[in-house]
């Protein structure tokens, strides 16, 4: 699972190569979390069931697994040699399948199992092998293909681009949800879905990044439209593995099954054995919606969050929040308000583009440009900066001989302009800047909002400016503006940012479009007559806390119901 880059015995080979296998071992105590989240409990007569390792490595799930399944069997008189079909695991290194095949008949020894006995069912339970090349031979149990009743283990974690290409052209055919720069535990987990009885589950501990980037899309509309997610305790900062790891890992449970309540827990450093027992007691055996132990805090969300677009992530009270607000509130960027969320005009070339010189071009072809520095105080202050406009308000190109110093200005201005890929794609039009400008927005009041901050910070430019591509920009029909900035400005809108964008060192968030559209708002004509002066007021104040209570107000919740400290 977790990006370990360690030297390895190759198979087959003599020398120390330089080999990625991805591999980090679980501490037993999360193995012990997973396998009772996954319902492999002693109680069930487990020799009925088929449990698959994708993943075993030197055996960290798997002999947990087989003192449950021998546990089971004893109780449910089952004898040893029927359990051949109970446990398939894949391991990719020779050194490792031979380990754990030792470690196993030592177990099964250890337990009553004759030697010989032990000896066929660590053979049959162990297959050397890669689990995303599946092979007919290899995986049959009995007559059949493996189906399982439950997935469990700690898939490793490496990026497609550092597998051989044709290996990974390979993954990437037989499992189409390794999209772009995914890493293959993606693949992992799609062929482990694949191969689930109905209600059978999938329990992983590994990286939480496909629930929120590109690369994890397709694996999250194939869950969201075929499968339940069960659990998601995130687990960045507990100690879960036997060496030191920087992965965002987290315990995901997926089930073939109906969508049903699912428990959210987020974690700290103090997260210990002791505080997973508990949870899982109390996620299995207690109806009640929220849970705190020593560095936890669960809740019980009563459903999941549908659709391939990237899955929040934060505290389980954020997380209860914004599932509140999706299900009864529209997305800010909303035809029905005729309210747009979009970036600025990007260039390609900003040191010809941009300027602050009044005599550059032509006086019509300097367009009043706002920038990231107009926005520092929270009152919009113009720097005096322009864009130097190539497009005609028809949206086409102007003619250059029309305007001879705006000819004179480009041409002059250097090899860079015509270098771009956009001029070269298009020879004839090689003075365009990247995105066209639609003269028709300039006149319109805007909500700026800077790309890259702590926090949110939507600056009000009445109108007669332009946005550079560094400023995401909100407009509307039907919204007044500063009431909406009172609701940008709140802690409410923050937590929409803070739940789906990736969060950059230091704690910058990213303030893109595709995060901005997802902040819910209410309806415009719901919010009575006070509480947009309160907005409109804590907006012309930057009152954080003032727009906080009011957005509340407006959205009709109790602050004291949410995590928004």
């Amino acid at each position: 699972m977790p990006a370990s880059r360690v030297a390895h015995m190759s198979r087959g080979e003599a020398a120390v190569v330089e080999q990625n296998y991805g591999e980090v071992f679980t501490r037993r105590w999360v193995v012990d979390a997973l396998l009772d989240l996954t319902e492999y409990k002693v109680e069930r007569d487990l020799g009925g069931l088929t449990l698959v390792d994708p993943s075993a490595g030197t055996g960290a799930f798997l002999l947990a697994a087989v003192e449950r399944l021998l546990d089971s069997a004893a109780a449910h008189g089952r004898g040893w040699e029927t359990l051949g079909p109970a446990i398939r695991a894949w391991e990719l290194q020779a050194r490792n399948a031979t380990e754990c095949r030792q470690a196993l008949r030592s177990v099964l020894v250890n337990r009553g199992v004759t030697p010989a006995t032990a000896a066929d069912l660590a053979e049959a339970w162990v297959v050397e092998g890669d689990f995303l090349l599946p092979d007919d031979d290899l995986i049959s149990v009995g007559s059949g293909t493996v189906e399982a009743d439950v997935v469990v283990g700690n898939p490793p974690y490496i990026r497609l681009e550092d597998v051989p290409p044709a290996l990974a052209a390979d993954y990437r055919r037989r499992w189409p949800t390794m999209g772009g720069r995914a890493d293959i535990y993606v693949g992992f987990i799609e062929r482990s879905l694949s191969i689930l009885r109905p209600e059978g589950r999938v329990g992983f501990i590994c990286a939480d990044r496909w629930m929120r980037n590109q690369y994890g899309a397709g694996l999250r509309r194939l869950v969201s439209g075929r499968y339940s997610v069960d659990a998601a305790w995130v687990m960045h900062d507990v100690d879960a593995f036997e060496a030191q790891v920087s992965a965002y890992p987290a315990i995901t449970v997926l089930r073939r099954g109906e969508q049903r309540a699912v428990i959210a827990a987020d974690t700290t450093a103090d997260f210990n054995p002791g505080s997973a027992t508990e949870l899982v007691k109390w996620s299995q055996h207690d109806n009640t919606a929220e849970f705190a132990s020593t560095g936890v805090a669960a809740y019980r969300l009563p459903h999941w969050f549908p659709g391939e677009e990237s899955w929040p992530t934060g505290s389980p009270g954020r997380l209860r929040l914004i599932e509140h607000l999706n299900d009864h509130f529209h997305p800010l960027h909303d035809a029905s308000t005729g309210t747009k969320v979009s970036i600025g005009v990007a260039t390609g070339a900003d040191k010809v583009f941009v300027t602050t010189e009044t005599d550059a071009v032509e006086p019509d072809r300097l367009l009043p440009l706002s920038m990231v520095r107009d926005l520092a105080s929270g009152e919009f202050q113009w720097s005096g900066h322009y864009l130097v406009d190539p497009w005609a308000p028809d949206g086409k190109l102007v003619e250059l001989e029309r305007y001879p110093r705006l000819k004179t200005y480009l041409e002059t201005s250097g090899a860079g302009i015509k270098d771009r890929h956009v001029a070269k794609r298009s020879p004839h039009a090689w003075y365009r800047t990247i995105d066209k400008v639609d003269h028709s927005l300039t006149k319109r009041p805007k909500l700026l909002i800077q790309d890259m901050r702590a926090s949110i910070h939507p600056v009000l430019e009445p109108g007669g400016h332009y946005p550079h591509h560094n400023v995401y920009y909100v407009v509307s029909a039907k919204w007044e503006m500063e009431v909406l900035g009172g609701l940008l400005l709140s802690r409410i809108a923050q937590a929409f940012i803070e739940a789906y964008c990736v969060r950059m060192r230091g704690g910058t968030l990213r303030f893109q479009s595709q995060y901005l559209k997802r902040i819910r708002v209410p309806s415009p004509d719901s919010i009575s007559g006070d509480t947009a002066d309160a907005l409109r007021t804590a907006f012309q104040r930057r009152d954080v806390d003032a727009a906080t209570i009011a957005a509340a107000a407006a959205y009709q919740i109790d602050l004291q119901d949410f995590d928004l400290d």
